[in-house]
């Protein structure tokens, strides 16, 4: 049985950066289901396509990316996931736009094989934020007020350990290496964690470790990868 080809929103004010995204992932048998120009028109077109990803600028005309986000997430869009495009990588709204529900964020420089990966990656739940922007966004927009009390009681040790680690941008696979675990395992414990947590995917589950204080940013660490 031929699966159907993951289908793509691509929400952008600039007509020249929606033909040229469209074009790269359509090379890569990604279905373009529609094209947006404003939140607005975005939020239409995933009710009326239901895609798998939305690629989604912040700055928009009418209704900006961070409110069409919040729209499309708690819109009941089913498992459509959006990943954020901005043209700076501590644009002060991406963190806004992570906690509406986006799954992650692209610089607009992003390369063509970069933005088909991301893309396929945010899919399939696994994608996170690249460990150093991070450590960077968290430590710029959030602890300002010092960590926010969110009870992690319901984790066991175990996840709480996993946790900590996907906080730092270890992959299922590196997680699985670290704590000599199956990769099949290591998705449970991650499953279980977003569960608990009532969270939607990993990057949710990325922000919350530096929010509550579990994770700290500071000097990049090494991952062993």
């Amino acid at each position: 049985m031929v699966s159907r080809p993951l289908r793509v929103v691509i929400a952008d004010d600039q007509a020249l950066v929606r033909s040229g995204f469209a074009m790269i992932l359509t090379a890569d048998g990604i279905e373009v289901a529609a094209e947006a120009a404003n939140g607005a028109q975005a939020v239409a077109a995933v009710r009326r396509s239901a895609p798998d990803v939305v690629l989604m600028d912040i700055r928009m005309p009418d209704m900006d990316g961070i409110e069409a986000t919040r729209r499309i997430i708690t819109g009941g869009s089913g498992d459509t996931r959006v990943l954020i495009l901005t043209t700076y990588d501590l644009d002060q709204y991406v963190y806004a736009a992570l906690t509406a529900g986006a799954s992650g964020f692209l610089l607009k420089d992003v390369t063509p094989e970069q933005l088909v990966a991301s893309v396929r990656l945010v899919r399939t739940g696994d994608a996170l934020l690249a460990p150093a922007i991070t450590r960077r966004l968290v430590e710029r927009f959030t602890l300002r007020d010092g960590p926010v009390h969110r009870d992690l009681s319901g984790l066991t040790s175990r996840e709480l350990e996993v946790l900590s680690l996907m906080a730092t941008g270890l992959s299922n696979a590196e997680l699985a290496d670290r704590l000599v675990l199956s990769q099949a395992t290591v998705k449970t414990h991650v499953a279980r964690i977003l569960a608990k947590l009532d969270l939607r995917d990993r990057v949710q589950a990325v922000v919350l470790a530096y929010e509550v204080g579990l994770v700290t940013p500071g000097p990049s660490r090494s991952t062993g990868a």
